[in-house]
């Protein structure tokens, strides 16, 4: 069976850029997970001493806190500064450029759409900077709300493009004025469009990453539209030997939050299958 890496796969700039500052920032806690890889975060506790903080009311006066690579709401980082807290900053800059846009487009009086996942922390801390934003997944949630003539959207950094651009199109359709941001990262486009890719060719394709991972569950919905044996695992523990069985095209895929480390494993480990 041969095996084939998608043509862009695992870390991003801001996963990259959020982990070097971990490891450079010893002895420190991040407020939630700094990334989507629990693998990683334990990671980073063994050999760097960087905890794993979920409520802000644990973090003690003046300790070193690292913002997370999804950024964190507006008034929680009011209150770290309220406290005295060293804060370093790994909120992902393709994810500070939301903010920004929808605190700028809210005080020029637009209503703000935010595509994107609610409950997901990126989309926590955007809608934090914006005056009563409209967060959506789909044509049909948005169809429930009462928007003004002006509109200003911006999206999940994670999401499928195909998917704002039909939000984009209902609003063009109904609002006089309608500013549209495309925020969504270039990391992901180009992954997405190799998995899309390998998976059209791949009799199997293993996807690598968090299963609480935004956009590595985009790149497993997109391989499972082009190949029907498409499977998500954390790492190389979950790999089942009978999935391989017959097949001779291995393709694999990563999410933006994966290290490299893992993804050697897994290879290694379906290697080590004889089909």
């Amino acid at each position: 069976m041969k095996i084939k890496l998608a043509k862009s796969y695992g870390f991003c700039f801001g996963v990259k850029r959020a982990i070097k500052i971990a490891e450079q920032t010893r002895n420190s806690n991040t407020l939630g997970p700094l990334i989507h890889n629990k693998k990683e975060i334990e990671r980073l506790k063994e050999e760097f001493n960087v905890g794993l903080v979920e409520d802000i009311d644990e973090i003690k006066s003046g300790q070193t806190v690292v913002i997370r690579t999804h950024g964190i709401p507006k008034e929680k980082l009011r209150k770290l500064q309220e406290n005295k807290n060293r804060i370093i900053d790994a909120t992902c800059p393709f994810v500070t450029k939301p903010q920004q846009i929808v605190e700028e487009m809210s005080k020029e009086g637009y209503s703000i759409v935010i595509f994107g996942d609610i409950n997901h922390p990126e989309i926590k801390g955007v809608m934090s900077y914006a005056k009563d934003p409209v967060v959506v997944l789909s044509i049909e949630e948005l169809e429930k709300v009462t928007l003004k003539d002006r509109v200003a959207t911006v999206a999940q950094t994670t999401r499928k493009f195909e998917e704002y651009q039909k939000i984009v199109n209902y609003l063009m359709q109904r609002c006089k004025e309608v500013r549209v941001f495309n925020t969504i990262c270039n990391a992901t486009f180009e992954n997405q469009d190799a998995a899309r890719e390998l998976s059209k060719e791949a009799d199997i394709m293993v996807v690598i990453g968090g299963k609480n991972s935004s956009n590595t569950k985009q790149l497993y919905n997109i391989c499972k539209e082009n190949c029907s044996e498409s499977y998500l695992i954390e790492d190389e523990n979950e790999i089942k030997r009978e999935w391989f069985l017959g097949k001779k095209l291995c393709g694999i895929t990563a999410g933006a939050s994966t290290p490299d480390w893992i993804i050697e494993r897994v290879i290694a480990k379906i290697r080590e299958i004889k089909v």
